[in-house]
């Protein structure tokens, strides 16, 4: 077993990861342009490809699962995006939905990077992680 911190930057970045996949899963099928359909798309296999690098570093540093969202959490993204679109599900108020809690992930992931020290391996993907976020943001600026 390696430090603790490369551990708790694997648990924090992949249960953003899943947050990811969770929102995006939750609203997709209230989406109808076809563009931001597609750049949803492309960002939820975004957080897929970073939890399968997480997943195969993980036994490096611990015997057990990366964590990630639990029900509770599940359920509450579900409920606030559902009130959050309930007199208004346009492009512009979904679009706007997503860029904060994308936001919020990249101000956690650079956290991280700020923060605590770990190996290359898992700064890589906290940089990754942290990139991947911020080309979304700029994405999804256009949909507003």
């Amino acid at each position: 077993m390696k430090d603790e911190n490369e551990v708790n930057v694997l648990d924090e970045l992949n249960k953003g990861a899943c947050m990811g996949k969770d929102a995006i899963h939750f609203i997709l099928d209230k989406v109808e342009d076809k563009k931001l359909r597609e750049e949803l798309n492309n960002q939820y296999k975004g957080y897929e490809k970073i939890s399968n690098k997480i997943k195969e570093l993980y036994p490096e540093y611990n015997d057990d699962k990366p964590h990630e969202t639990n029900a509770v959490n599940k359920v509450m993204t579900w409920y606030g995006i559902e009130m959050k679109t309930l007199t208004d599900e346009s492009t512009s108020k979904i679009a706007e939905l997503l860029l904060q809690g994308t936001n919020m992930g990249i101000i956690e992931g650079r956290k991280l990077l700020n923060h605590k020290s770990v190996d290359s391996e898992v700064h890589s993907i906290a940089e990754e992680y942290v990139s991947m976020q911020e080309k979304a943001v700029e994405n999804l600026k256009k949909f507003l």
